[in-house]
C-alpha cells in the first residue's frame, strides 16, 4: 500500500513529459474515498436544498405539498362536519317516526322531574297583572308559558286555536297535541327559526320542522299544505302551512304539533295554551 509509483503524462508525438507526480495505493484509496463522501455530500445538498429535486421522480412539488396539506385539513373539517350534520339528521329523522327508546324516555322524565320540582317564588298575580293577561288573551297574540321551565326565555306563539284532540302521552309514544282545527286555518310558526324540513310524507303527510336558538326544533304535520321551503327564516307568528287531513295517520282536519329540545321531546302543553 505504501510502494512509491511515479505518474507521467508524456506528448505522444514528441514524448516530452508535461508532468508527473508521484503516488502509492495508499493515496489514491485516500483520495477516491474522499472525493465519493464529496460528491455524496453535494448530491444531498443540491436535492434537499435546491427546486433540482422537482425533476427527480418520487419527490413532489412546493406546491403540490401545500395543496396536499390543505386538502388534508379541509377533509378533516368536512369529516366533521359531515359527522354532526349525520346527528343531525339522525334527530331529524327520530322526529319524524316518533321514534324513542325506553331509556332515552327515563332520562327526559327525570330532567322533567327535576325542573318540574324546581323551587319556585310565589308568582300570584296582582290586579294590575291580573288585567294585563286579559288584555293579552283578547288579541289572541302570545300565550302564557306555564308548567315546566324551558332552558331558554323564549315565549312560544300558538300555532293554531282549537280544541286539544290528543294529548302528549309518553307511554302510547305520542310526543305532540293534536290541535283540531277547520280545514285550511292557518299554521303558524311557535318562534322565530329556520326551516330544516318541508316535505310530504306517506304516514303525516305535508310536514315541516323548524329549527329555533337553544336547539329547540318544532315539528308540524298533517298540513293541508305548506307556505314555506326548507332553508327559509320564519319569525314568530309568520304563517307557514294550513291546517290539512293528509297522511294515513290522521283522522280528520287538525294539527299535530311537537317540541323537541336537543333531540328530546317536551310537552307543548306546558308552554303554549292553544284553547
Amino acid at each position: 500500500m505504501t510502494h512509491q509509483y511515479r505518474m507521467v503524462v508524456l506528448n505522444d508525438d514528441t514524448f516530452e513529459e508535461r508532468f508527473s507526480f508521484k503516488l502509492n495505493r495508499l493515496n489514491v484509496f485516500v483520495l477516491t474515498f474522499i472525493s465519493a463522501v464529496l460528491l455524496i455530500a453535494a448530491t444531498t445538498i443540491l436535492i434537499a436544498f435546491t427546486p433540482i429535486r422537482e425533476y427527480i421522480p418520487g419527490y413532489a412539488d412546493v406546491t403540490t405539498k401545500k395543496i396536499a396539506i390543505e386538502l388534508t385539513k379541509k377533509t378533516d373539517s368536512l369529516r366533521q362536519v359531515a359527522r354532526i350534520n349525520q346527528e343531525f339528521y339522525g334527530r331529524i329523522k327520530m322526529l319524524l317516526n316518533g321514534d324513542i327508546t325506553s331509556e332515552e324516555y327515563a332520562r327526559i322524565d327525570s330532567v322533567a322531574n327535576v325542573e318540574t320540582n324546581l323551587a319556585l317564588p310565589d308568582l300570584t298575580p296582582i290586579k294590575e297583572d291580573s288585567l294585563l293577561r286579559e288584555e293579552v288573551a283578547q288579541a289572541d297574540r302570545y300565550s302564557v308559558i306555564t308548567g315546566a321551565k324551558a332552558k331558554t326565555n323564549l315565549v312560544f306563539f300558538p300555532p293554531v286555536k282549537g280544541i286539544v284532540s290528543g294529548n302528549y302521552d309518553t307511554e302510547i309514544k305520542h310526543y305532540a297535541v293534536d290541535v283540531a282545527a277547520a280545514s285550511g286555518t292557518p299554521i303558524k310558526a311557535a318562534a322565530d327559526g329556520t326551516v330544516v324540513f318541508a316535505s310530504w310524507s306517506v304516514e303525516t303527510g305535508y310536514t315541516m320542522l323548524l329549527e329555533h336558538a337553544y336547539g329547540l326544533i318544532t315539528v308540524y304535520k298533517h298540513a293541508g299544505n305548506l307556505n314555506k321551503e326548507q332553508n327559509d327564516k320564519v319569525l314568530a307568528g309568520e304563517v307557514i302551512a294550513s291546517v290539512g287531513n293528509t297522511g294515513e295517520l290522521t283522522t280528520g282536519p287538525h294539527l299535530h304539533f311537537e317540541i323537541w329540545s336537543d333531540g328530546y321531546p317536551l310537552d307543548p302543553t306546558n308552554f303554549i295554551n292553544f284553547e
